[in-house]
């Protein structure tokens, strides 16, 4: 039985929370060593969105915390350092040399791998990066990987990534694509993008896994029909339960999505939060990184 009570830490900022699209649970008390960072919430698009002029676009113009970049997100045991996800395109500026265990990739899709393109031309040390056994990959990158050294996954085959296990699980996308139940000594958390509900197996898997908190896509607002290839908020909510998620954090969110919430404060259950870039899991209630 794991221990992790998740939860994300507060901003500095005052903002009307009749429009602050982040409030959630209270930060965690206890990871048991296992620290999770949202480097990027969004999905491709991101916000602010080019070109576009709603209220959730403006108002991230205008107030960086509502900035949202390409899904990625940064795992954490005493030495260890995973990164899930390289759709940030400065990945050399932000992890130098020799500063990341490995690189997991949920899915070959370009934004969230984009940020590989020009890490791969660098030197030594090379990086494992473990990933679906997509055939395809994306573009030249298994032809032309430089430094990055692959390494096909299994769907619930479990792999140790120095203090981390990360057990793969299949879900619902148009390429295939892993979500990852993460675990270092006794915090368990599952980090689910891409996908559109959850499928059978996945779902028994993760009951019975019992993480302690679920990241979980969810790009649009609640649809009349169900939508493809990503959760809305209703099939979100939906594969939480089905799970029997205690903590939920929405990642991959999209503007529209932003500008729903700007409008439906507070009307998700408590148990769940909308993520933001600099979001942290871990037991430091402290001012999150960004």
């Amino acid at each position: 039985m794991s221990t992790l009570n998740s939860g994300i830490l507060p901003s500095s900022g005052k903002i009307d929370s009749r429009h602050d699209s982040r409030t959630g649970p209270m930060p965690p008390k206890n990871t048991g060593g296992l620290r999770l960072s949202l480097l990027g919430t969004g999905d491709a698009g991101g916000v602010p969105l080019y070109g576009c002029s709603c209220p959730a676009c403006e108002r991230a113009r205008l107030d960086p915390r509502f900035m949202r970049r390409p899904s990625t997100a940064l795992v954490e045991s005493s030495g260890t350092r995973l990164l899930i996800d390289a759709g940030l395109i400065d990945l050399a500026e932000r992890f130098p040399s020799g500063n990341l265990t490995a690189i997991l990739l949920t899915h070959f899709h370009p934004d969230h791998v984009q940020g590989l393109f020009h890490l791969r031309w660098g030197t030594d040390p090379r990086i494992d990066v473990g990933a679906p056994p997509d055939p395809e990959g994306c573009a030249d990158l298994y032809k032309n990987n430089g430094l990055l050294k692959f390494q096909r996954l299994q769907e619930f085959s479990p792999a140790l990534f120095g203090d981390v296990t990360a057990t793969p699980v299949p879900l619902v996308h148009s390429k295939m694509t892993f979500g990852y139940c993460l675990e270092a000594r006794s915090a368990r958390i599952a980090y689910l993008c891409d996908t559109i509900g959850l499928p059978p197996g996945s779902v028994e898997f993760l009951k019975q896994w019992r993480p302690d908190c679920v990241v979980l896509d969810c790009c649009h607002p609640p649809l009349e029909r169900r939508p493809r290839n990503h959760n809305d908020v209703r099939t979100a909510l939906e594969s939480a339960d089905a799970i029997g998620a205690r903590r939920v954090i929405l990642t991959h969110v999209s503007h529209e999505l932003d500008l729903w919430l700007m409008d439906h404060a507070g009307t998700l259950p408590r148990h769940v939060a909308v993520g933001r870039d600099g979001m942290v899991i871990d037991d430091r209630n402290t001012e999150p990184s960004r």
